[in-house]
């Protein structure tokens, strides 16, 4: 797995999860809405952490700046 986020897309997909912990939490979505969102801020998690998104590699896509 070769690293294709940046660190913007990092940041960003980790407040993203954890505003939906917070709705979540704060009992703002509830029901199937809530396990949803939850499993999409999880795998925002653990795809931050990685640095690697697998929806980005058939597409080429990479946010991570280029090195010399």
């Amino acid at each position: 797995m070769k690293a294709n986020m940046g660190t913007a897309d990092k940041v960003i997909r980790i407040l993203i999860a954890i505003v939906i912990a917070g709705l979540y939490f704060s009992n703002q979505i509830t029901g199937t809405t809530a396990i949803i969102l939850l499993v999409i801020a999880g795998i925002f998690i653990l795809t931050s952490f990685m640095s690697f998104c697998p929806l980005y590699l058939p597409f080429g896509i990479s946010t991570r700046k280029k090195e010399n």
